[in-house]
């Protein structure tokens, strides 16, 4: 295949068309997914299992930093145990959403900070974090989770 200046040209502007058109207003879902993010990061914090289950698709498949890889009642047992360590904060920086149809790509920074209840070491947390959630009927739940060390 051979290409000219003509084509480089043509494809340049057309690049430089799609990267000049404004981006659009968010959308009900994309509203509807951050409330529900913000409502997961607040229920994590405390350790509220109630709101976590409701968040949580039954087939929820929960991916630690370390690689441990939890179903749904697994996730919530260790979600709700402060009987070793609890959060004192929990902040996810510089979200990003995307819905697809019925599904929502949910990435940000996690930047955490937990307590050792033995001896009151603190323990910071920084992760990369991809949420995968799924619209079913008119509730947004979290479907899979999966994080990086940084």
């Amino acid at each position: 295949m051979t290409i000219n200046r003509r084509d480089l040209a043509l494809s340049a502007a057309a690049i430089a068309a799609v990267s000049a058109t404004p981006a659009l207003a968010s959308s009900p879902d994309d509203d509807a997914v951050a409330k529900s993010v913000e409502a997961f990061r607040q229920a994590q914090v405390v350790g509220d299992g109630k709101t976590l289950a409701a968040l949580c698709a039954d087939d929820l498949s929960y991916s630690h930093s370390s690689g441990k890889v939890e179903t749904k009642q697994e996730f919530l047992a260790g979600a709700t145990d402060f009987s070793k360590v609890k959060f004192v904060s929990i902040e996810y920086r510089d979200p990003k959403i995307k819905v697809v149809g019925p599904a929502a790509i949910v990435r940000f920074n996690w930047v955490g900070e937990q307590e050792a209840l033995a001896d009151g070491k603190k323990i910071p947390t920084n992760l990369h974090i991809l949420m995968n959630w799924q619209k079913q009927g008119n509730d947004w739940k979290l479907l899979s989770r999966s994080a990086t060390k940084l």
